[in-house]
Order: C-alpha cells, then sequence, then structure tokens
C-alpha cells in the first residue's frame, strides 16, 4: 500500500492487504477544475475552481468559421441557453455569421419511433464522407414529461460516424417544444453551417402524424416510412405525409415483398394529394409538359415526391437516395422555389420567435408574477373560468385585446 492511499472507513477491520479498494488523499482540485472537497478543516487547502476563459461574440465567431470543433461546441451550447447573459452574445454571433450560411443542403429526416432514423443517417453519413462532404447531424432526443430529462442516445448509435473528423454531430433535448424538434435547431443549424459543413441532416424524434415542424426549417423533408406500417387508408390521411418530398422504405431487406407493396400505396397517396391537396405538386401540374406514344417528353420543372426503397443497415439504396437529394436541389434550385421556400422558412422563423419572446415578457411581468398564484388557485378550485383568468392576466399585462 503506497504512501497517498488508505483503506476505506467501510472496509473490514484487520490487516487485509488483499482488499483491493484504496481511497487516494485529497488534491487540491480534481478533475477539470471540479473539486471533489470543499471543506475547511485544518491542513486542508479549500479547492480551486479553474474556470475556462470566456470567449467573445467575435472569438465564437472566428473558431466557428476556423473548424474549432471546440469552439463549435461551445457557441451552441451558447446558441442554445436560455440565460439572459447569453442570449444577446448568441444573437451576435448569429449575426456575424449570417453572411456565410446557406450554403449547405438541409435535410430533414423523419419517421416513427424505431423506423431506423439513427441506423440510417450514421450509414448514410459514412457513404457522404467517402464522396468528400462534410456532415453535420443535429439529433433531437425526446425529453421526458416528468422528469424533464433526456438520455441523448442518438449519437451512441452512430459510432463510425462520430470517430470522423469531418463529421459533427450535436445532440440536443426537445424539451417542451412539438413538433419533433429542439427550439433552437434553427440556429445551430446555421452555426455548422458557416463552420464548413455542406450537408446538414435534422434528426426528428420518434414523431406521428402531426409533427411536421422539420419541415419548416429544411430543404428536402424525408420520411421514413417501415414495411407493413399501414393499409392504404393509412397511406392517404393528411399530415405528415402530404408535406413529405421525399419518402423512403426503411428496412426493405426484411420484407421485400411487403416494401414493394408499401411502394405502391404511398406513391398513389402522393399522386392523390397532389390532384386534390396540393396541385402545385402534382405530376399533371400546369406548366409541366407531358408527351404521349413516341413523343419525347420535356423533363419536369417542379419536384414531385418519390418514394423509394433502402436498407440503412446494409447499405443498399443510398446511392438513389443521394441522386433522389442532388436531383431535388438542382430542380427547385432552377425554378427558384429553393431560394422562395427559404424566404418563408425565415419569415416563419421570426414570428415563432416573436411569439416566444412575447410568453417571456407575460411571465416576467411584475404583475402578472404577483398575481399569477391566487389566479391559479381561483382557477384550480373552480371559483374562476380558465378564459376569464387567461383575459385578466393578459391585461395586466399589456397585452390583451384592444378595443
Amino acid at each position: 500500500m503506497t504512501s497517498n492511499t488508505k483503506m476505506p472507513e467501510w472496509a473490514p477491520e484487520g490487516n487485509c492487504e488483499g482488499f483491493a479498494c484504496r481511497v487516494m488523499d485529497g488534491v487540491e482540485a480534481g478533475h477539470d477544475g471540479i473539486s471533489s472537497y470543499s471543506g475547511t478543516e485544518q491542513g486542508v487547502k479549500p479547492a480551486v475552481r479553474h474556470r475556462r476563459p470566456q470567449l467573445s461574440a467575435q472569438q465564437c465567431a472566428d473558431g466557428v468559421r476556423q473548424g474549432d470543433r471546440a469552439v463549435l461546441g461551445r457557441t451552441i451550447t451558447l446558441v442554445e441557453s436560455n440565460a439572459a447573459q447569453h442570449i444577446e452574445k448568441a444573437q451576435e454571433v448569429l449575426k456575424i455569421l449570417l453572411p456565410f450560411t446557406g450554403n449547405s443542403i438541409r435535410v430533414g429526416i423523419t419517421g416513427v419511433p424505431g423506423v431506423g432514423k439513427s441506423t440510417f443517417i450514421e450509414t448514410f453519413g459514412c457513404h457522404l464522407l467517402e464522396q468528400g462532404h462534410k456532415v453535420a447531424v443535429l439529433a433531437v432526443d425526446p425529453s421526458s414529461s416528468i422528469s424533464g430529462g433526456s438520455i441523448l442516445g442518438d449519437k451512441t448509435r452512430m459510432e463510425r460516424l462520430s470517430r470522423d473528423e469531418r463529421c459533427f454531430i450535436r445532440p440536443s433535448p426537445a424539451g417542451s417544444t412539438l413538433g419533433g424538434v429542439a427550439r433552437k435547431t434553427r440556429e445551430t443549424m446555421l452555426v455548422c453551417e458557416a463552420a464548413g459543413f455542406d450537408v446538414v441532416l435534422i434528426e426528428t424524434v420518434g414523431v406521428g402524424q402531426s409533427e411536421t415542424a422539420v419541415s419548416g426549417m429544411s430543404d428536402m423533408f424525408v420520411l421514413l416510412q417501415l414495411p407493413n406500417a399501414g393499409d392504404d387508408l393509412q397511406a392517404i390521411k393528411k399530415g405528415v405525409m402530404e408535406l413529405a418530398d421525399l419518402v423512403v422504405i426503411n428496412k426493405a431487406d426484411i420484407d421485400p415483398a411487403a416494401a414493394t407493396r408499401a411502394r405502391a400505396q404511398i406513391q398513389s397517396a402522393l399522386r392523390l394529394f397532389g390532384f386534390h391537396g396540393n396541385p402545385e405538386r402534382s405530376a399533371h401540374a400546369p406548366g409541366v409538359a407531358h408527351g404521349h406514344g413516341d413523343v419525347h417528353e420535356p423533363a419536369p420543372t417542379r419536384w414531385q415526391p418519390r418514394v423509394l426503397q433502402i436498407s440503412g443497415l446494409k447499405g443498399e439504396g443510398l446511392d438513389a437516395f443521394w441522386h433522389a437529394v442532388t436531383e431535388f436541389k438542382a430542380m427547385q434550385t432552377a425554378n427558384g422555389r429553393l431560394a422562395e421556400r427559404r424566404r418563408q422558412q425565415s419569415l416563419a422563423w421570426m414570428w415563432e420567435r416573436i411569439d416566444a419572446g412575447l410568453k417571456t415578457a407575460f411571465r416576467q411581468h411584475a404583475g402578472v408574477r404577483d398575481a399569477l398564484p391566487a389566479t391559479t388557485q381561483a382557477v384550480a378550485d373552480g371559483q374562476l373560468p380558465p378564459s376569464t383568468a387567461a383575459r385578466r392576466l393578459l391585461d395586466m399585462a399589456g397585452l390583451g385585446p384592444r378595443t
């Protein structure tokens, strides 16, 4: 036994040299400046906490532009922070980086839990790295509605991809944000673009039919489906299906026949959506020429959603998937719809932040904070209608309707 170790106090009494557990004497500061002891007993120095120097907004932006992964991670943490002292600096960083954004293809990938999103993204990401691309993966993990915690386990499933320096994976908790994405996914995407990543993959939490928020922040919205996931009626239900630019039947290797049937059903549903729900996405939309017989058909000028079969685990169908993505980007760039889509997304983003800011201002209003306990108690006791209580609090904060 060395001089700087001792037996733990819970060890058996007597000469127990065979007892493997030892306790080391305390040190002034622990790993990364996190102290393991904060007492002031005689002969023990108080712990010294070493903090990393804070970066200015310009230093954050410069580090991101230079590809410093440590600074990139710290900048995203800054952007995601809700602390008042961080919000202003984060906005300054985004303003500096904004001219260097927009040069990537943004692909939103969603699907039900267990459809294989993480496995597909790892295989597809490695495929892109082999072709010389730099890939950023923004993985959103569900948060517990009880504890609020999140295990952020998606990165664990991407073991090969996470080891490559040309890829950056950022897991984030969904928190209370609905729609399958995190509250600051858009800002994180811009930071990654400024760092030079030319492909940004946004993986949502496992979603149902109505979680479509990722469609409002991506260039291409990809829906992953399973074989035998439903009948014809399920395929034509409104919601996430009618917004998808590309539907992918994953795990097609498990049951090829079922995958082929699912592909036919979904392709028919997409065609029906084009006729009756969104004519601009129909194969027979105005402005798209069609030939007959031996007459050559001009290439379409707008994108029509299509269905592919792949196996994310085996890497089958990745070339066809990437070809569809590049074809989509080229077509939508040429007809101006990609630029218009991003403009509309920016405006929607602005209004979303306004809504969030109004909610924060309401909760921070001094009068509302004082009146809230009694008002909520009155509503809970059935003494005050919820709509009346809401109206009173809004009026108190100066946010009620004007007559």
